[in-house]
């Protein structure tokens, strides 16, 4: 009767402990995975729409850029002159070198006849009227299609614009190099199931998949799921996995940069985390439980044995012994169950620590979204401090050393505009120091810097001028002055001639983006470009250039 009784408290105690022990370390556990899953998510969402967010910014710079020097050959140059195959060339020659990824080169005139042509391609005086890209380019003067076949039956886009010239309308035309483009859109890739691509509004690909997949084929995504801005959602894919898609709108919503990643491989580390806070959580309990059952069995054998003591004793003393006996055993109960309690308070800051200071920051993940975000302090540093430029405008290329003479480059720059500027009854007079020492530098960047200085001068003369170069030494520096006659910079508008995207020509003349190259070209070289202008009287450009003498070979 009696060991029925004590087996019966044996289970009530080890019932009650476990009930107490129990209920807050699993809920616990349950809430810090919860939270620690939502910020985990967050982050991995964070980090691919921060990806999406740069790579289209590249993206966008990319066809500005390039869209930006057709522009600037199509101001510059007449259709007689592009029409010259060789000088057609030339230009081409001079837009990969500047920015690159230009496959060929066309001119076309109002009735779709291509009357000039630079490239790999057999397309010479071929019409392009019946062509969609054709009455695009008429109504919107600057148009970057969407890729197609053509002709060449090869995937492909172009740039191209629109000029009328008196009374003559005409077309110069790109094609955007697909291997270049392709790399560009690739670089956002990551991991082992990462993808990134290029649908248009129809859903159609404009780029190569990773895995499948091909140009012009239709995709299985909804464009219109995506909104302004950078849009993050998950969706499964036609074997049922959960996909996650980070998208933003390109070239005037005209196209839609994909960067897709799978969901599971992201959350590999979040579900080992969870295994290992499984296997806690269970050792935890096994602990507690083992802990429990033998404190609680060795305290009913001794109230067992305490009991028997006194049954031997006397039986008037059996209450009183029965009373110590229950005291003794409320006492050992309470002490008892406050050992578990403690240890279980440890292993919860155990655990804490161990999700905080070891798993998440040993996590793979955790380190790329500390190094994203850590470089990004600027960007809210995105979980910590955000995202993600990021889209240069320009890189700034470091010069190539070389032996150059400055004469010789002023001359061959020179030669460049002369026709141009005979044909406008431009006077462009030289007079150059004869004895320039040879200097270590960048001859092409060089060659960019004053053709950009020469340009501008003979565009702010227009006609009927002079333009006037000179060089020369000036102790440790060469001084190269650029002096037109033309009407000259308004004084409000001078501290602000070396700014990206700033012009005082005619809208649709000029881009901005001359003399800020020249500036950040020139100061790569160490010198300084300084201006003097006056309105009426013309304005003068000087280039100091420091003498830098090229080593011995």
């Amino acid at each position: 009767m009696k060991r029925q009784i004590y087996a019966n408290l044996q289970r009530k105690i080890i019932f009650i402990t476990l009930l107490v022990s129990f209920i807050p370390l699993i809920s616990l556990s349950v809430i810090i995975y919860y939270q620690f899953t939502q910020v985990f998510r967050n982050k991995i969402e964070e980090q691919i729409e921060y990806r999406a967010r740069v790579q289209s910014n590249a993206i966008e710079l990319f066809l500005k850029e390039r869209t930006a020097i057709l522009l600037a050959m199509a101001d510059t140059y007449t259709f007689d002159y592009l029409a010259e195959k060789n000088k057609l060339e030339r230009i081409f020659q001079i837009m990969n070198h500047r920015v690159g990824g230009f496959i060929d080169l066309g001119l076309i005139d109002s009735t779709g006849r291509q009357i000039a042509y630079v490239g790999p391609y057999n397309l010479i005086s071929l019409n392009y009227y019946s062509q969609p890209w054709f009455r695009e380019v008429e109504s919107k003067g600057v148009y970057i299609s969407d890729v197609f076949l053509g002709y060449r039956q090869v995937p492909h886009f172009i740039i191209a614009l629109q000029r009328q010239e008196n009374n003559r309308r005409w077309i110069l035309r790109a094609t955007i190099d697909s291997d270049v483009f392709e790399s560009l859109v690739r670089a956002a890739q990551v991991g082992k199931t990462g993808d990134a691509f290029i649908i248009n509004k129809e859903g159609s690909y404009q780029t190569l998949l990773r895995f499948g997949g091909e140009i012009l084929s239709k995709s299985h995504l909804d464009p219109t799921l995506f909104g302004e801005g950078t849009t993050v959602l998950e969706k499964a894919d036609k074997d049922g996995k959960k996909i996650l898609y980070a998208a933003r709108w390109l070239k005037k919503n005209s196209w839609l940069l994909v960067i897709s990643q799978d969901a599971s491989e992201e959350m590999t580390k979040l579900f080992k985390t969870k295994r290992i806070e499984i296997v806690i959580v269970a050792l935890g309990c096994l602990m507690i439980i083992l802990t429990t059952y033998f404190t609680t069995h060795l305290t009913i054998r001794r109230l067992e044995t305490a009991d028997r003591e006194v049954n031997e004793l006397n039986a008037q003393l059996v209450h009183s012994d029965k009373l110590a006996a229950l005291g003794k055993m409320a006492a050992g109960v309470a002490h008892e169950i406050n050992n578990p309690l403690a240890v279980i308070a440890e292993k919860t800051g155990w655990m804490e620590d161990l999700l905080t200071e070891e798993d998440f920051q040993k996590s793979q993940h955790f380190a790329e979204y500390k190094k994203s975000l850590g470089k990004i302090e600027e960007h809210v540093e995105r979980a910590r401090k955000v995202i993600h430029g990021m889209l240069g405008f320009a890189r700034r290329m470091e010069p190539h050393l070389e032996d150059v003479d400055i004469n010789e480059v002023l001359t061959q720059t020179m030669s460049f505009l002369e026709s141009y500027a005979r044909t406008n009854n431009i006077v462009i007079e030289k007079e150059l120091e004869t004895d320039l020492p040879i200097i270590a530098s960048d001859r092409a960047q060089l060659q960019q810097v004053f053709l950009n200085l020469l340009t501008n001068a003979v565009d702010a003369i227009g006609k009927d001028g002079n333009v006037h170069l000179t060089s020369r030494r000036i102790d440790s520096e060469i001084a190269i002055s650029v002096r037109d006659n033309g009407p000259g910079i308004p004084k409000e508008y001078q501290s602000r001639v070396f700014e990206p995207f700033f012009t005082t020509k005619q809208s649709g003349k000029g881009t901005g983006l001359g003399l800020s190259v020249t500036y950040t070209l020139v100061s790569s070289m160490g010198g300084t470009i300084d201006l003097d202008s006056e309105e009426g009287k013309g304005t003068t450009f000087t280039v100091r250039l420091p003498v830098v003498v090229p080593e011995k070979k």
